[in-house]
């Protein structure tokens, strides 16, 4: 294995990132090492930086989406093989383990947090959708969230509905293809101008965002239906609040699951629950293998699930550049736009 480089954050509150040798990396027996081809920032790398996230030590190395090649694998591990293109969703903020952190050349992942992918989808692309599919997973299926039933191949024809506020973000447009691949029709909220893309992803139907009174157009819409649940994949408080109540007064799941906390438990409805979910949780329970090992290598390989969404925003190659793109990320006049999302190569 050749030497490995790593962005590393010295401490928190600190800027740039500091790229420097580091450990040679080495898979435990049910994991694999991967050679990055490409790494994708996420909002929780600035927060992390910043010192808003406060459990990491430091100095340690950030970054959760990886893409590239296997070029090492465990003794218990019989899914992948060196020379295997990959994709996964890099593990540090759990494990706090810099083996498993993205922004180095080499980054170990857990086997079971991991999927081959097609040639016909590039490693720059592949490397937007890690942390968007565990996050989306999470909210779904996991028994203290929704507890859906499991994306297939083939899915059934569900007579449920479910709600996905964001439906064309990062997140939200992995619920969308997730829920729809489980066989659930999804109803989402988003931006009139998203409506096309939400549809083609998996969408039903969709309310526009800026409704006045969006719960009371959300329970017009379902109406007669059952309902199984709520994602919000927005992290607003509002949004919260509208799913929760469109559920009181809908008929099925009393579950919001969200990516925020951003809410008072005080406001909520009588019989709704709201549920804050983290993408890391399913590498412990069934949803980590029910979605990266049984569902996704066949979804990609069969075009099933793959849209290219959100597109790769590809900056200049290196470990260097990541701080660049962190900065470009964590600025609104800057900031990738909808539908994109920023992408480091490390050819």
């Amino acid at each position: 294995m050749e030497e490995n480089y790593a962005a590393i954050l010295i401490r928190q509150k600190r800027r740039p990132l500091n790229v420097d040798e580091t450990d040679a990396r080495y898979p435990d027996e049910n994991e694999i090492v991967v050679k990055n081809v490409a790494v994708s920032i996420n909002p929780i790398d600035a927060l992390m930086q910043q010192g808003y996230v406060t459990n990491m030590t430091t100095p340690g190395i950030l970054g959760v989406d990886v893409a590239g090649e296997v070029v090492e694998v465990g003794s218990q591990v019989n899914r992948f093989s060196v020379g295997d293109r990959v994709m996964g969703h890099a593990l540090r903020l759990a494990t706090d383990d810099d083996r498993h952190a993205a922004f180095q050349n080499y980054t170990v992942l857990w086997s079971n947090m991991a999927s081959p992918i097609p040639l016909n989808l590039s490693y720059e692309d592949a490397s937007t959708m890690p942390l968007g599919i565990s996050t989306a997973a999470a909210g779904l299926f996991q028994k203290n969230s929704l507890n859906l039933e499991p994306p297939v191949s083939y899915p059934p024809d569900r007579d449920e509905w479910v709600i996905i506020a964001g439906a064309t973000g990062n997140v939200g447009s992995h619920g969308v293809r997730l829920a729809s691949a489980a066989g659930y029709k999804v109803l989402g909220t988003g931006s009139a101008r998203s409506f096309d893309l939400a549809r083609t992803l998996g969408a039903d139907e969709m309310v526009d965002y800026g409704e006045k009174d969006l719960a009371g157009t959300l329970v017009q819409r379902l109406s007669g239906r059952r309902v199984a649940g709520a994602f919000d994949a927005s992290g607003t408080k509002s949004s919260i609040m509208a799913l929760a109540n469109t559920l009181a007064k809908s008929q099925g799941g009393k579950v919001v699951s969200s990516v925020s906390d951003e809410y008072s438990s005080r406001e909520l409805p009588r019989g709704v629950r709201v549920e804050t979910i983290l993408a890391v949780d399913i590498r412990l329970n069934e949803v980590g293998k029910r979605v990266w090992e049984d569902f996704l290598p066949d979804a990609l390989a069969t075009s099933k699930y793959y849209i290219p969404y959100p597109k790769a925003r590809v900056f200049e190659n290196g470990l260097n550049v990541i701080q660049a793109a962190m900065d470009n990320e964590d600025d609104k006049a800057t900031k990738a736009p909808s539908g994109q999302k920023a992408v480091v190569t490390l050819k």
